[in-house]
Protein backbone atom coordinates (compact mmCIF):
# COMPACT_ATOMS: atom_id res chain seq x y z
CA UNK A 1 0.00 0.00 0.00
CA UNK A 2 1.49 3.26 -1.39
CA UNK A 3 2.04 6.09 1.21
CA UNK A 4 -1.24 8.52 -0.46
CA UNK A 5 -3.43 5.65 0.22
CA UNK A 6 -2.56 4.96 3.53
CA UNK A 7 -3.10 9.02 4.62
CA UNK A 8 -6.70 8.39 2.15
CA UNK A 9 -7.72 5.45 4.71
CA UNK A 10 -6.74 6.99 7.70
CA UNK A 11 -8.37 9.94 6.72
CA UNK A 12 -11.78 7.90 6.17
CA UNK A 13 -11.40 5.99 9.35
CA UNK A 14 -11.28 9.54 11.33
CA UNK A 15 -14.26 10.84 9.06
CA UNK A 16 -16.38 7.75 9.93
CA UNK A 17 -15.12 7.89 13.79
CA UNK A 18 -16.44 11.41 14.41
CA UNK A 19 -20.04 10.68 12.82
CA UNK A 20 -20.40 7.34 14.89
CA UNK A 21 -19.37 8.99 18.25
CA UNK A 22 -21.60 9.73 21.09
CA UNK A 23 -20.77 12.41 23.39
CA UNK A 24 -21.87 15.82 24.55
CA UNK A 25 -23.53 17.72 21.46
CA UNK A 26 -25.04 21.38 21.96
CA UNK A 27 -28.36 20.57 21.58
CA UNK A 28 -29.14 23.10 23.96
CA UNK A 29 -31.29 24.55 21.61
CA UNK A 30 -34.07 22.22 22.41
CA UNK A 31 -34.63 24.09 25.95
CA UNK A 32 -33.40 27.58 24.61
CA UNK A 33 -36.87 29.35 25.42
CA UNK A 34 -37.03 27.84 28.73
CA UNK A 35 -36.82 30.59 31.79
CA UNK A 36 -37.37 28.63 34.45
CA UNK A 37 -35.64 25.08 34.96
CA UNK A 38 -35.78 22.57 38.11
CA UNK A 39 -32.31 20.89 38.56
CA UNK A 40 -31.85 17.89 40.70
CA UNK A 41 -28.27 16.79 41.04
CA UNK A 42 -27.03 13.40 42.84
CA UNK A 43 -23.47 11.75 44.05
CA UNK A 44 -23.56 9.56 41.26
CA UNK A 45 -25.36 7.07 39.23
CA UNK A 46 -26.39 4.53 42.51
CA UNK A 47 -27.51 7.45 44.81
CA UNK A 48 -30.93 7.41 45.86
CA UNK A 49 -31.31 11.37 47.05
CA UNK A 50 -30.20 14.31 45.85
CA UNK A 51 -30.43 18.27 45.95
CA UNK A 52 -33.04 20.18 43.94
CA UNK A 53 -33.00 23.91 42.72
CA UNK A 54 -34.43 26.32 41.10
CA UNK A 55 -33.33 29.06 38.74
CA UNK A 56 -34.91 31.74 36.19
CA UNK A 57 -33.37 33.47 33.43
CA UNK A 58 -34.23 36.38 31.37
CA UNK A 59 -34.49 36.48 27.37
CA UNK A 60 -29.80 36.71 26.78
CA UNK A 61 -29.24 36.74 30.55
CA UNK A 62 -27.62 33.84 32.52
CA UNK A 63 -29.59 31.56 34.84
CA UNK A 64 -29.69 32.73 38.37
CA UNK A 65 -30.19 30.59 41.64
CA UNK A 66 -34.48 31.52 43.29
CA UNK A 67 -34.97 29.85 46.33
CA UNK A 68 -33.32 27.28 48.49
CA UNK A 69 -32.05 24.35 48.22
CA UNK A 70 -33.95 21.03 49.22
CA UNK A 71 -33.36 17.68 49.41
CA UNK A 72 -35.26 15.02 47.34
CA UNK A 73 -35.24 11.28 47.11
CA UNK A 74 -35.14 9.51 43.69
CA UNK A 75 -35.23 6.16 42.56
CA UNK A 76 -34.37 3.15 44.40
CA UNK A 77 -31.86 1.74 42.35
CA UNK A 78 -30.33 5.48 41.84
CA UNK A 79 -30.71 7.35 38.19
CA UNK A 80 -29.95 6.20 34.29
CA UNK A 81 -29.56 8.18 31.47
CA UNK A 82 -33.56 8.97 30.44
CA UNK A 83 -35.39 9.78 27.01
CA UNK A 84 -36.30 13.76 26.87
CA UNK A 85 -34.81 17.71 24.98
CA UNK A 86 -31.24 16.16 25.55
CA UNK A 87 -28.88 14.24 23.07
CA UNK A 88 -28.26 10.69 23.64
CA UNK A 89 -25.21 9.96 25.53
CA UNK A 90 -22.28 7.74 25.83
CA UNK A 91 -21.46 5.58 29.50
CA UNK A 92 -23.93 5.47 32.11
CA UNK A 93 -27.13 3.22 32.91
CA UNK A 94 -29.68 3.52 30.14
CA UNK A 95 -33.12 3.50 31.95
CA UNK A 96 -35.24 0.68 31.59
CA UNK A 97 -38.58 0.27 32.51
CA UNK A 98 -38.99 -1.25 36.41
CA UNK A 99 -35.22 -0.90 36.69
CA UNK A 100 -36.11 1.62 39.82
CA UNK A 101 -33.96 4.15 38.47
CA UNK A 102 -34.91 7.87 37.75
CA UNK A 103 -34.16 9.21 34.14
CA UNK A 104 -31.18 11.57 33.89
CA UNK A 105 -31.09 14.30 31.72
CA UNK A 106 -33.65 17.12 30.22
CA UNK A 107 -36.99 16.93 30.06
CA UNK A 108 -39.98 19.25 29.69
CA UNK A 109 -41.93 19.73 32.25
CA UNK A 110 -45.75 18.27 32.24
CA UNK A 111 -49.54 18.83 33.55
CA UNK A 112 -49.62 19.12 37.54
CA UNK A 113 -52.21 16.32 38.56
CA UNK A 114 -53.41 15.41 42.44
CA UNK A 115 -56.14 14.42 45.10
CA UNK A 116 -57.76 17.95 45.39
CA UNK A 117 -60.08 19.08 42.79
CA UNK A 118 -58.00 22.40 42.66
CA UNK A 119 -54.48 22.87 42.37
CA UNK A 120 -53.37 25.87 43.26
CA UNK A 121 -50.63 26.45 40.52
CA UNK A 122 -50.25 27.74 37.32
CA UNK A 123 -49.86 24.54 35.40
CA UNK A 124 -52.29 23.00 33.68
CA UNK A 125 -54.04 20.26 36.69
CA UNK A 126 -56.08 17.08 36.52
CA UNK A 127 -57.75 15.94 39.50
CA UNK A 128 -57.51 12.18 39.53
CA UNK A 129 -60.21 9.81 40.08
CA UNK A 130 -60.30 6.13 40.89
CA UNK A 131 -60.82 5.21 37.99
CA UNK A 132 -57.11 7.05 36.74
CA UNK A 133 -54.55 5.31 36.47
CA UNK A 134 -51.04 5.32 34.55
CA UNK A 135 -50.34 2.67 31.72
CA UNK A 136 -46.55 1.15 32.87
CA UNK A 137 -47.63 -2.14 30.95
CA UNK A 138 -45.04 -2.19 28.14
CA UNK A 139 -47.12 -4.21 25.59
CA UNK A 140 -50.37 -1.61 25.97
CA UNK A 141 -51.25 0.91 23.53
CA UNK A 142 -51.42 3.30 26.40
CA UNK A 143 -48.32 2.85 27.60
CA UNK A 144 -46.80 5.48 29.52
CA UNK A 145 -50.06 7.65 29.17
CA UNK A 146 -52.51 9.02 32.33
CA UNK A 147 -55.98 7.26 32.08
CA UNK A 148 -59.67 7.56 33.25
CA UNK A 149 -60.73 3.45 32.69
CA UNK A 150 -64.67 4.94 32.63
CA UNK A 151 -63.48 6.32 29.29
CA UNK A 152 -60.71 3.76 27.62
CA UNK A 153 -63.10 0.62 29.81
CA UNK A 154 -61.30 -1.75 32.58
CA UNK A 155 -59.80 -4.07 30.78
CA UNK A 156 -57.22 -1.44 28.90
CA UNK A 157 -56.37 -0.61 32.57
CA UNK A 158 -55.84 -4.05 33.50
CA UNK A 159 -52.19 -4.85 35.01
CA UNK A 160 -50.90 -1.52 36.03
CA UNK A 161 -49.35 -0.92 38.92
CA UNK A 162 -49.61 2.91 38.85
CA UNK A 163 -53.14 3.97 40.50
CA UNK A 164 -53.01 7.45 40.35
CA UNK A 165 -55.10 7.70 43.56
CA UNK A 166 -52.93 6.06 45.67
CA UNK A 167 -55.01 6.77 48.99
CA UNK A 168 -58.11 5.03 48.08
CA UNK A 169 -55.63 2.36 46.13
CA UNK A 170 -53.18 1.73 48.75
CA UNK A 171 -54.66 2.88 52.60
CA UNK A 172 -54.40 6.48 52.45
CA UNK A 173 -51.13 6.77 50.54
CA UNK A 174 -50.38 10.84 50.28
CA UNK A 175 -47.56 10.44 47.83
CA UNK A 176 -49.72 11.67 44.25
CA UNK A 177 -52.04 14.27 46.53
CA UNK A 178 -49.65 16.67 44.53
CA UNK A 179 -47.22 16.04 41.72
CA UNK A 180 -46.24 16.44 38.28
CA UNK A 181 -45.47 15.21 35.36
CA UNK A 182 -41.72 14.76 34.30
CA UNK A 183 -41.93 14.17 30.40
CA UNK A 184 -39.16 10.97 29.95
CA UNK A 185 -39.80 8.83 27.09
CA UNK A 186 -42.96 11.56 25.23
CA UNK A 187 -42.77 9.24 22.14
CA UNK A 188 -43.76 5.89 24.92
CA UNK A 189 -40.69 3.91 23.29
CA UNK A 190 -41.71 0.40 24.52
CA UNK A 191 -39.80 -0.33 27.65
CA UNK A 192 -37.73 2.59 28.21
CA UNK A 193 -39.49 3.60 31.43
CA UNK A 194 -42.67 5.22 31.79
CA UNK A 195 -44.90 7.17 34.45
CA UNK A 196 -42.18 8.97 35.86
CA UNK A 197 -43.72 12.34 37.80
CA UNK A 198 -42.43 14.67 40.83
CA UNK A 199 -44.14 13.97 43.57
CA UNK A 200 -44.47 13.75 47.50
CA UNK A 201 -42.60 11.58 49.34
CA UNK A 202 -43.64 8.91 51.63
CA UNK A 203 -40.62 9.57 54.57
CA UNK A 204 -37.86 12.00 54.01
CA UNK A 205 -35.31 9.97 51.58
CA UNK A 206 -37.73 7.24 51.23
CA UNK A 207 -36.47 6.14 47.55
CA UNK A 208 -39.07 5.75 44.82
CA UNK A 209 -39.95 3.48 41.59
CA UNK A 210 -37.95 6.23 39.80
CA UNK A 211 -39.61 9.51 40.56
CA UNK A 212 -38.21 12.06 42.11
CA UNK A 213 -39.92 13.02 45.80
CA UNK A 214 -40.25 15.88 48.08
CA UNK A 215 -41.40 17.45 50.86
CA UNK A 216 -44.72 18.40 51.04
CA UNK A 217 -43.04 22.14 51.54
CA UNK A 218 -40.95 22.27 48.04
CA UNK A 219 -44.33 20.86 46.34
CA UNK A 220 -45.90 23.32 47.29
CA UNK A 221 -43.32 26.03 46.29
CA UNK A 222 -42.83 24.83 42.82
CA UNK A 223 -46.71 24.65 42.17
CA UNK A 224 -46.54 28.63 42.68
CA UNK A 225 -43.55 29.12 41.38
CA UNK A 226 -43.79 27.35 38.05
CA UNK A 227 -44.77 28.87 34.94
CA UNK A 228 -45.94 27.31 31.78
CA UNK A 229 -45.60 30.51 29.73
CA UNK A 230 -41.98 30.26 31.30
CA UNK A 231 -41.89 26.99 29.61
CA UNK A 232 -39.59 25.01 32.71
CA UNK A 233 -37.45 22.64 32.08
CA UNK A 234 -36.70 19.55 34.34
CA UNK A 235 -32.92 18.75 34.83
CA UNK A 236 -31.39 15.34 36.89
CA UNK A 237 -28.06 14.72 37.11
CA UNK A 238 -25.07 13.05 38.60
CA UNK A 239 -22.77 15.28 39.94
CA UNK A 240 -19.97 14.35 37.63
CA UNK A 241 -22.12 14.48 34.56
CA UNK A 242 -23.38 17.35 35.70
CA UNK A 243 -19.63 19.03 35.32
CA UNK A 244 -19.43 17.86 31.87
CA UNK A 245 -22.08 18.81 30.47
CA UNK A 246 -22.97 21.96 32.16
CA UNK A 247 -21.13 24.63 29.61
CA UNK A 248 -22.39 22.43 26.26
CA UNK A 249 -26.08 22.26 27.74
CA UNK A 250 -25.98 26.01 28.73
CA UNK A 251 -26.86 25.08 32.02
CA UNK A 252 -26.57 27.02 35.74
CA UNK A 253 -23.13 26.97 37.46
CA UNK A 254 -23.73 26.97 40.62
CA UNK A 255 -21.68 26.23 43.45
CA UNK A 256 -22.95 22.09 43.84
Amino acid sequence: MNTTLRIVLAFAVLLLAGCTTVGPRADASAWRDARQLVLVTTADWDATTGTLRTFVRDDGDAWREQGEAAPVSIGRSGSAWGIGLHAAQAGGPIKREGDGRAPAGVFAIGQAFGYAAQGGTALPYAQMQASSWCMDVVASPLYNRIVDARQVGDAAVQGSSEPMRLDLHNDGDQRYRSGFVIEHNPDARRGAGSCIFAHLWKAPGAPTAGCTAMADATMQRLYGWLRPDSKPVFVLLPTAEYDRLQAVWHLPSPSL
